[in-house]
This record gives structure tokens, sequence and C-alpha cells, in this order.
């Protein structure tokens, strides 16, 4: 199972910006030191839920400094970007990282961002594709023209052209984008605002469709598919949830109600304590047992065995580096087996047993 950490540096009430990209930062080097897989940054524009407007320029410096750890996008904004530009960027830091870079992708949401970036409604929904199409042949290929609705440009030469495809990950959120990252071949990465059960119809459907698009059976068996999800470790469950208890919802609150729809209508708010309540209820949060327990669930019922885990739930930076190192040091062990891959499946089936009992 590979365990990584998704860094949001979201601004928690009473925090300065640097603080919040401080503990961003800081919990990244915790996850590399710790010996977990993978860091996913996000992206998001004018709000304080996630401080990080360029999830490619915070890979570049965690690149530099960290030293074994994975680096991936959950996501970089695909309606808000030129394909090509990001196409350049990701070449040239899946190069210089050797390999160490994963670009993760999405539609993002509706906001007052395709405004002022210029790309409109039409780059969230009509465009969509044809942005991910250009992009995938920019990563592929030795020369690129375009003939879009959108895009249109003369051959030009990808320069730096990676020896290799730099790995691709596609946010879904609808059976529509799990049917066009299907048919790429593209390994989906799932929001943490969703459950066991509607993550493996997601798969099955992804499944269904690669098969049907002509991808070879290993390849869509063997697809690294990403739950995004939250995690917080301590001595007791009820410890752990309290701690996101007092912090989460101050964060939501704060940070989602920030968000300005493109035509500006009035958004419908989760309630943040429900939701944070929800959160405790689908992911790891608890006591080390009851976080593989729960991690071990979700892999049986969806085939999923990556994950990456928000741990800086707190919005302390002392106590996310903490969680950071007891999710590696407490739980991944518990993951694991002899030969250092994951769990058994009598274990998985055990200690799923004990997490719905």
């Amino acid at each position: 199972m590979r365990i990584g950490t998704f860094v949001l540096a979201g601004q928690y009430p009473g925090q300065s910006e640097r603080d919040a990209l401080e503990r961003a930062v800081r919990s990244a080097v915790a996850a590399d030191e710790a010996g977990l897989d993978t860091v996913w940054l996000g992206e998001h524009h004018f709000v304080p839920y996630g401080l990080c407007p360029s999830a490619t320029t915070l890979a570049a410096l965690l690149l530099g400094r960290t030293r074994r750890i994975g680096i991936g996008t959950a996501i970089s904004v695909l309606s808000t970007t030129h394909p090509v530009a990001l196409g350049e960027q990701t070449a040239l830091l899946h190069m210089l990282s050797n390999g160490r870079f994963t670009l993760g992708v999405g539609r993002g949401g509706p906001w007052v961002d395709l405004e002022v970036f210029g790309g409109g409604a039409e780059a969230l929904e009509r465009d969509f594709p044809e942005s991910l199409d250009l992009l995938l042949r920019w990563l592929r290929e030795p020369r690129v023209a375009a003939d879009g609705e959108r895009y249109r440009f003369r051959e030009v030469a990808v320069v730096p052209a990676p020896p290799t495809p730099p790995p691709v990950v596609v946010a879904c959120t609808s059976p529509g984008t799990v049917r066009l990252a299907a048919h790429r071949g593209l390994p989906m990465l799932l929001g943490m605002h969703i459950g066991d059960d509607e993550k493996a119809e997601m798969v099955a459907l992804w499944r269904t469709e690669a098969a049907a698009a002509g991808h070879p059976r290993d390849t869509v068996d063997s697809a690294e598919h990403v739950a995004a999800g939250v995690a917080q470790v301590a001595d007791t469950t009820g410890e752990a949830v309290d701690i996101l208890r007092h912090a989460l919802p101050r964060w939501l609150s704060h940070g989602l109600a920030a968000h300005r729809t493109l035509d500006g209508r009035p958004r419908r708010m989760r309630d943040a304590l429900a939701y944070t309540e929800l959160l405790c209820r689908l992911h790891p949060v608890g006591d080390p047992a009851r976080c593989a327990d729960r991690l071990s669930a979700t892999a049986e019922r969806t085939g999923i065995t990556r994950f990456a885990l928000l741990a800086e739930g707190s919005g302390d930076t002392a106590t996310t580096e903490r969680n950071v190192h007891r999710l590696a040091a407490d739980v991944l062990p518990l993951l694991r087996h002899g030969d250092g891959g994951t769990a058994a499946p009598d274990a998985v089936s055990s200690r799923a047993a004990r997490a719905t009992g």
C-alpha cells in the first residue's frame, strides 16, 4: 500500500499566510524523512482554503528540499492553464527530479478564476477534453501542432522532451470525467468527500470504459488510482476526532465561504461540523489500529491501494509533523507483512471486519 500526504496549505483563522505555507513545506519534508510515498499538492486561487496558487511551483521547491519522496499535483487546474505551458513545466520537473514528479490535472470548479484567467465557462466543460489531449500529446510526442476550437498553432518542437512520458492522473468527480480518463488510460484521483461504495462504483466504471476503449487487460488491472482522504493519528480515536472537531470546521467555514462563483450566484455551503464528522467516519482518523483498519477496508472495497491523506487538519505545524511521522511509524507497518508489501488478504479482511464491527 502506498501512503502519501495531501497538502492544501490551508490558512486557519488567526494564522498568517506565511505560517500556513511554512506548515505545508515542513509537512512535506517530514513526509520525506518519515518514508511516505508521495506528497500531493493542491492548487487554489483567491481563497484561504488553500494558499498555493501554483502546484507546479510548490512542487519544484519541494523536489529541491526532499531527496526520495514523490511529489505530485492534486491538482493542477487545466481549465485556467495553457496545456503547453503546463506540459513544459511537467517535463522540466520530471526530468530534473529523475522521475519523482507526477502531474495530476482536473477541471477545477465554476469559480471566478475562470473570469480572471480568461477561460470562461467553456474552459470548464467544452474545452477540457481538448486541453487534456493537447497536454498528453505534448508529453508524448517530439513535435506538436494544434487545430482545435480553443488552441490553434503551427507545429513546434517539444523542448525539453522527456525520454519517458511523465505519469499523469485525472481528478474525477463525475461519470463523464471517469469515462474521459478511462478512454485515455489515465488513472483517477478520487475526492475525500465520497465513501468506499461510490469509489468502488467509479473504479468499476473506469475499468469497463478503459477495456471498451481497447486498453490491454494488464493496463486496466494495474492502474494506480489515488484516493484522497484525511488522516489524524492519536493514542485514542476520541483524541484524534477531537483534534479535527476543534480545528477543521473553523478552517472549512473560513476557507470555503471565500469562493466566488463565475456567474455571481451564491453557492450552497456544507455544514462544516457535519462535514468534519463525515470525514472522521470515512477516513483513517483514530488510533493506529483503527487507521490501518480504515485504509485496509477502503483498499478491499475499491481495489485502490494508493492514498493522498490530508495530515494538516489540526492547523498546527508541530501537530501536523507529529501526525505525519505517526502515520509512517505507527500505521504503515500495520499495512505490511514480512516481505514489505501490502497486507495479506486475510489480514485485510480481519482488520476490515474489526473496523465495521
